[in-house]
């Protein structure tokens, strides 16, 4: 056995937690790491759970990953439930029905040479304060670990969280929609179909391969741009859906197969749900406080856990306020902090980022107002957003040029956007956030997940918001 704290095998591997849970190479997250992470949850932070439920994406490293998790739960005496490969919303939103703590293996929407790790409790996602817990915890390894055989997946993880579905919205509440689903290889791409086509949608399966693809709904590539366009003249479809890869994170294409910005969609998933208090991070387009229909906006640093914390925190203060508390995030994922009651329908607070959500309230908005998915925000404030990241750009790298940025205006002006005019405001919530007298504003932030500089705009256009994004990030490059 190897005793020793779960930070020093952090140290070691480069396996770390990021923006939301653990991240690193596939080829040094070692069976032996996998089962110091799981032993030191179960250990600091779900230390009175007697059953744990596990799940995963479509990752080729996955299975092997939660064979690992499943051998620690197995030997801390607790029952593992294995739900296979399912959305992590699923697989949360299950284990919170069985009051059991969960363990989500994915990465998300990095490259598939790299995965991760995500842990929930039966309230849902772990804290930041609850992964310095897990640092400091002492776990004891063995030295050699024979793989787990992971066992028929519960089928009912999956029955429950279409039925989520079907009892708020309603069967037939799609009826006569033609919705086409861009499955690629994510782990929601069967039970979207299944939810869609159980509400009276016809669905279009587009794209479906068992080799993965990184979707990131921030950044999408080029090539998905284009061949969404194809697509729409191709299948003539209501609407055109996706996600990342383990289904948390939404891509809703329009009827001419435009995909729409993430921060945009949780601005009218949250009007659908008529919520009244909105959280959402320092990146979001700031068309949420513009629109004047929430009563509060917070705003918090880019990642679920400080989102679900701003939830948290707006819950314990909004005394006699009524209505939902909600949260989204610039990648479209959407969190509901408290429970939505609209007439005799009600769905159940899910702190956690899911994908099916706003995909379902904004075909249904679309279908109250009468018009196309594409004028949904035709009365919103006209405030565009883009954002793009340089892969390969190391965390060190990120943050001494921010230090260098903050330390000289002349740079930080040339480097961001030169032609804005001046900086009239910055915003050092997370990364550097600027804002230019001409309204413009670019954001830089390293990534917590990856070795990625990230870049967000936003200005009055959708083409000069994706200028400021492209050409600031081509200035960066350059000094490289």
């Amino acid at each position: 056995m190897y005793l020793n704290t779960l930070n020093n095998f952090v140290q070691q591997s480069g396996v770390a937690f990021g923006t939301s849970g653990a991240r690193g190479l596939v080829a040094d997250m070692s069976d032996g790491l996998c089962w110091a992470y799981t032993e030191a949850f179960l250990q600091s932070v779900a230390s009175d759970g007697t059953q744990v439920v596990l799940g995963h994406d479509l990752r080729p490293s996955s299975p092997r990953i939660a064979a690992a998790c499943a051998a620690a739960i197995a030997a801390s005496g607790r029952k593992c439930i294995y739900v296979g490969a399912l959305p992590t919303p699923a697989v949360a939103f299950y284990a919170a029905q069985l009051g059991a703590p969960a363990i989500v293996v994915t990465g998300s929407h990095i490259p598939f040479d790299r995965n991760g790790i995500k842990f929930y409790r039966a309230n849902g996602e772990i804290s930041k304060s609850d992964e310095k817990a897990m640092l400091a915890a002492q776990v004891e390894v063995p030295d050699l670990l024979v793989n787990a055989v992971l066992p028929a997946p519960d089928t009912l993880a999956s029955t429950v969280y279409v039925q989520r579905y079907l009892d708020y919205f309603g069967a037939g509440a799609l009826d006569g929609a033609r919705v086409a689903v861009y499955e690629h290889s994510s782990v929601g791409r069967d039970v979207l179909r299944t939810i869609l086509q159980a509400l009276g949608a016809q669905v279009v399966s587009l794209g479906r391969t068992e080799n993965f693809v990184p979707i990131d709904t921030e950044a999408v590539r080029p090539e998905d741009v284009a061949q969404a366009r194809q697509w729409a003249g191709e299948h003539r479809f209501d609407a055109l859906l996706s996600t990342d890869g383990d289904a948390d994170r939404p891509l809703i294409g329009d009827e001419y197969g435009e995909w729409l910005r993430g921060d945009m969609v949780g601005i009218l998933c949250a009007q659908a749900l008529q919520a009244r208090v909105v959280v959402t991070p320092v990146s979001s387009n700031t068309a949420a406080e513009l629109c004047g229909v929430f009563a509060q906006v917070l705003r918090t640093r880019i990642g679920s856990p400080f989102v679900i914390a701003g939830m948290e925190e707006a819950l314990a203060q909004r005394l006699k306020q009524t209505g939902p508390v909600v949260g989204y995030e610039a990648n479209g994922g959407f969190l509901l902090g408290s429970d939505v009651i609209q007439g005799d329908r009600s769905l159940q607070a899910l702190p956690t980022r899911d994908a099916v959500l706003p995909m379902l309230a904004l075909l249904v908005l679309a279908r109250q107002r009468g018009c196309k998915l594409s004028a949904l925000s035709a009365n919103l404030p006209k405030r565009f957003t883009a954002s793009d990241r340089l892969q390969g750009y190391a965390t060190e790298k990120s943050r001494a040029l921010l230090l260098q940025l903050q330390g000289n205006a002349v740079l930080l002006a040339q480097t961001l956007a030169p032609d804005s005019g001046a900086v009239i405001g910055t915003n050092q919530t997370d990364g550097l956030r600027v804002n230019f007298a001409n309204g413009d504003i670019v954001h830089l932030r390293p990534s917590g997940n990856a070795p990625e500089l990230r870049c967000y705009a936003e200005a009055e256009s959708a083409e000069r918001a994706k200028r400021l994004c492209d050409a600031c990030l081509v200035r960066v490059a350059a000094e490289v």
